[in-house]
């Protein structure tokens, strides 16, 4: 990014900082939190900054007009010391699902690249080495994309279902954030989450993503009496893994065709006309006891794809990101602060309000005015209720929300041609 490119969206941050600074609110016991701040200049990390005040605070991110503002998930004695003397007295739990983990279908058609050379930029897959200065430095830059958000947001979703149906904890004891690019971040207030050491936050991580789930520890097994056979299974009210592998088997079987069954399981065309046929007998077992009859054509296999399916679809697959969440001292994104990639605020989203969540309308940080840039590349993308390119190498009037998105992809360049 050229000097006056820099310059001008760090001027863009200041004035959002200026106009909206007494809407941002520091985090709680903020007295006992590290911050830190990207400088657009260096784009290094200040850090080991703590505030006793919400005035200083604000104050001195209004002042700095930094291009990322982060806090820490922990609490310490001491919070500008070095680490190893600021005296941790726990941390909130953390978790991070960042779209850039999912397969979408749609990953190949926005792949994007940057030069950290020359600030070249290109769609499609990256190349070795930059087509215009032959440097190697090239970077990955994901795009907005409302498919990959939405994924997203599902995955958040059944996040926030296990924290609260198996874990106990109470909505308004976790608080969901969008980051302001990828994916959202969802923290855990409650003061007994904040001692657990970091294999129990590992250990909270594989139960909700079903790593290692062992199918014969949840309640399901088959017994022989002579050449009898049953399969016993868990109970549809059970809690935990056993009641979810119970009704997702019963939805699945419930609201599928043949041809579903075929495609979902990997089974045989005839198993999955057998399963269907015999649909009715299967659930209507499951309304007195928890004994799955084995039919004929449905072997043990059959079953364990079947549930292995269920898990599957039901687990929050593998987007959490281990790291962030057994990280005790992790510093993570202030709400309403702007994200330097996209322009875009952080934004918290109430847990009931989050399956409606638009983030592309409402995270719009720049609502007023247009500005001309230079596209050099650009897919195919919305921002607020308008859809806009694709472009390749042409100067363009764009809203300034759109605009600041480009500079800060650094996909386009400030031009008065």
């Amino acid at each position: 990014m050229s000097e006056d490119q820099r310059s001008f969206v760090k001027q863009k941050f200041a004035e959002y900082y200026r106009e909206n600074i007494e809407r941002i609110q520091p985090p709680a016991s903020m007295e006992k939190r590290e911050f830190g701040f990207i400088l657009f200049e260096e784009k290094i990390m200040v850090r080991h900054k703590s505030f006793r005040s919400e005035e200083g605070f604000r104050g001195f991110l209004a002042s700095l007009a930094p291009s990322d503002v982060y806090y820490s998930s922990a609490y310490y004695e001491e919070p500008e010391e070095p680490m190893e003397k600021k005296g941790w007295l726990g941390a909130d739990l953390i978790f991070d699902i960042d779209s850039d983990h999912i397969e979408t279908p749609c990953k190949s058609r926005h792949e994007y690249w940057i030069c950290e050379t020359c600030d070249n930029a290109g769609k499609g897959v990256q190349p070795q080495r930059c087509p215009r200065c032959g440097g190697s430095r090239l970077k990955r830059e994901p795009w907005l994309c409302e498919t990959c958000l939405e994924a997203a947001k599902a995955e958040t979703l059944k996040l926030v279902d296990f924290l609260i149906d198996d874990f106990g904890f109470q909505s308004e004891e976790i608080e969901v954030c969008f980051s302001g690019q990828r994916g959202y971040h969802a923290r855990v207030c409650k003061s007994e989450a904040r001692q657990l050491d970091q294999a129990a936050r590992k250990e909270i991580v594989d139960y909700i993503c079903g790593t290692g789930l062992m199918i014969e520890l949840y309640g399901w097994r088959e017994t022989r009496y002579g050449s009898t056979r049953e399969l016993t299974g868990p109970d549809l009210k059970d809690p935990g893994w056993q009641g979810r592998i119970a009704r997702g088997v019963y939805g699945l079987l419930s609201s599928s065709t043949p041809q579903q069954l075929e495609q979902l399981l990997g089974i045989g065309k005839t198993t999955a006309k057998t399963l269907a046929a015999n649909r009715d007998f299967i659930l209507k077992n499951w309304d007195w006891k928890t004994n799955w009859r084995t039919i004929k054509g449905i072997d043990v296999k059959t079953w364990t794809q079947i549930i292995q399916h269920v898990i599957n679809n039901h687990r929050v697959a593998a987007v959490i990101d281990t790291v962030v969440t057994t990280d005790t001292h992790r510093l993570i994104r202030l709400p309403l602060s702007l994200h330097g990639k996209t322009g875009l605020m952080a934004v918290n989203v109430p847990i009931d309000s989050l399956e409606r969540f638009d983030p592309l309308r409402e995270a719009v940080a720049f609502e007023k005015g247009t500005l001309k840039v230079y596209v050099n590349e650009a897919h195919r993308f919305r921002i607020g209720d308008e859809e806009f390119g694709p472009y390749e190498r042409e100067a363009v009037v764009l809203p300034m929300a759109v605009a600041m998105y480009l500079l800060c992809k650094r996909a386009a360049v400030l031009t008065d041609k």
